[in-house]
């Protein structure tokens, strides 16, 4: 099959393209970005209560942060690091506790404390803000504000920073490790004439004199990235979903001349939601409601406020990624994004090189999906030709402590990672369990990628360990060389990690275990062996 020609491909906001970085040299900055520096690791932020208010014609914002927080250590006159990116400035700094000074200096706003702070202690700092933020060029691909127009000529705004940091326009600890623990409130002040849409469930509208002011409540954990305000010519429809944990609310925003076709196309929800908690188990986000909301960019995964720009039409923006057809059945956008309630807002890596915890069981959904919603044998085809765009670049795993990604492979050879994977437990239910283990266990948790890999090894009860080193941490694809003589079968491995543990069942139930030695084993019949092409692997007939 010819390769698919769209390198840009999106996924959840990032183009597979965007990763290649062999030789990227990092900074200090990247690391007071991606670490739990001095500076960060002393305090837990438990709310954002914040405000943020757009201009259009000035392209400008301004608003204000409380953020609440709890010491987690004794510590004396220590230094907090607020992330608040160029060119956005911080116009006053206030705090419920003795502040000897603070400066921003760069991308960073460093806040001296004049104190004794004690463990479990709880305080403030709020942040008063305005600036011109960076403008997008290409939305979602790259970070930043989008100020466009609608059909119509309205007014439309929002902002996608899920790779550069929400920092760009928000005062916030900008760390995905840490996300504030009781939620957050925002309020999205507009034109009278706009509506503004957040996170959660609208708990106050309040219009005074040329504005509306949209207070939206998220009662969750929530990382930075997701919150994310939306500033159009809304209007609002709702329905019901009866769920595994009751009924759970679905609230959908669109724009006014898009109402009759959202109505058609959003139909898909429910039996999205049907599949996804039947293989991972409730929704995890019943308090804050579900939502999709028409966005001036493709998609991206904000939590209960799901971006949604595939102009209403299945497949992704029209096209199959697997080329196979299969994903003309139904929308990417609802069915990709919405998996990423599960994986990315209920399960978020608390590094970005761990991206992979996101974007990998995230595609992996739209397999799910498509068993669920169509048949086992489409779905096995439509993970198979996802394959064709993976690059095998750069490790799927990217540099820790650096706010850096690994390979865009980690969607589509990850997903296949774990479609061999549970070729290996060949046991469909038992999978299913680990999967909704995984929902339940690390519920609204930040994890590492070892938590998973050992998660997923212990509830198998198989090693898994050099099978993610080989998917992950290398570039090299298996390649099982074999001969067949009669029911004679010949075979080793290839291009493997040292010790690579990934037997393949072959049919008559037998398993062979390959590794860099020849091997040989007695079939059941003489027949040529009919390999399994959901194994991830290269299979090589030497004769």
């Amino acid at each position: 099959m010819k390769k698919l020609s769209y390198t840009l491909l999106f996924v959840s906001g990032i183009a597979f393209g965007q990763f290649f970085e062999k030789d990227k040299v990092f900074t200090k900055q990247d690391t007071l970005k991606g670490s739990d520096t001095q500076f960060r690791n002393f305090w837990d932020v438990k709310k954002y209560d914040l405000s943020v208010e757009p201009d259009f014609a000035q392209k400008s914002i301004k608003g204000n942060n409380k953020i609440s927080f709890e010491i987690i250590k004794d510590i004396t006159n220590p230094v907090f690091q607020i992330d608040l990116q160029q060119p956005m400035k911080a116009d006053k700094i206030t705090g419920n506790f003795p502040i000897k000074n603070y400066k921003q200096d760069g991308d960073f706003i460093f806040v001296t404390a004049n104190k004794t702070f004690k463990k479990g202690e709880k305080y403030s700092i709020d942040v008063t803000y305005s600036g011109n933020p960076l403008i997008a060029k290409r939305a979602p691909w790259d970070g930043g504000w989008v100020f466009t127009k609608d059909e119509k000529g309205n007014p439309w705004m929002s902002v996608a920073d899920e790779g550069i940091g929400a920092s760009i326009w928000l005062p916030t600890k900008d760390i995905w490790s840490d996300e504030p623990d009781n939620g957050i409130t925002m309020k999205i002040i507009t034109p009278k004439d706009l509506v503004g849409v957040g996170n959660g469930r609208l708990i106050d509208q309040k219009t005074v004199g040329t504005k509306t002011t949209y207070t939206w409540e998220v009662k969750n954990p929530i990382n930075a990235y997701s919150i994310i305000p939306n500033i159009g010519k809304y209007v609002n429809f709702k329905d019901i979903f009866n769920g595994e944990k009751g009924k759970l609310d679905l609230d959908y925003w669109v724009l006014d001349y898009n109402l009759e076709k959202a109505k058609k196309q959003f139909q898909q929800v429910k039996p999205m939601l049907s599949a996804f908690e039947y293989w991972f188990g409730p929704y995890p986000f019943y308090e804050d409601s579900y939502k999709l909301v028409d966005s001036p960019y493709l998609g991206m995964e904000h939590q209960s406020n799901v971006a949604y720009g595939n102009n209403y039409e299945n497949g992704y923006r029209g096209k199959d990624l697997s080329g196979t057809g299969i994903g003309l059945h139904w929308d990417y956008i609802i069915i990709h994004e919405s998996g990423h309630e599960w994986f990315a807002n209920n399960i978020t890596a608390k590094d970005q090189a761990d991206m992979w915890i996101h974007e990998s069981f995230t595609m992996y959904s739209e397999v799910l999906f498509t068993e669920k919603y169509m048949d086992k044998k489409s779905a096995d085809i439509y993970m198979i030709g996802l394959r064709n765009v993976i690059q095998n670049d750069i490790p799927i795993i990217g540099h820790y402590g650096v706010r850096n990604e690994g390979s865009g492979d980690m969607y589509p050879k990850g997903a296949n990672m774990l479609h061999t994977i549970r070729q290996v437990i060949n046991n469909d239910e038992k999978f299913r369990q680990i999967l909704r283990g995984l929902s339940k266990d690390f519920y609204h948790q930040t994890v590492t990628t070892q938590q998973i890999e050992d998660y997923l090894s212990s509830k198998s009860g198989i090693d898994f360990s050099t099978v993610f080193d080989q998917y992950l941490r290398t570039i090299k694809i298996p390649t099982l060389e074999y001969t067949q003589t009669g029911n004679t079968l010949k075979f080793r491995y290839t291009d493997i990690v040292k010790n690579l543990k990934l037997p393949i069942i072959i049919p008559g139930d037998q398993t062979i275990n390959p590794t860099e030695e020849w091997q040989t084993v007695q079939l059941k019949n003489s027949n040529p062996v009919d390999w399994n092409k959901n194994y991830y692997i290269n299979y090589n007939n030497v004769e």
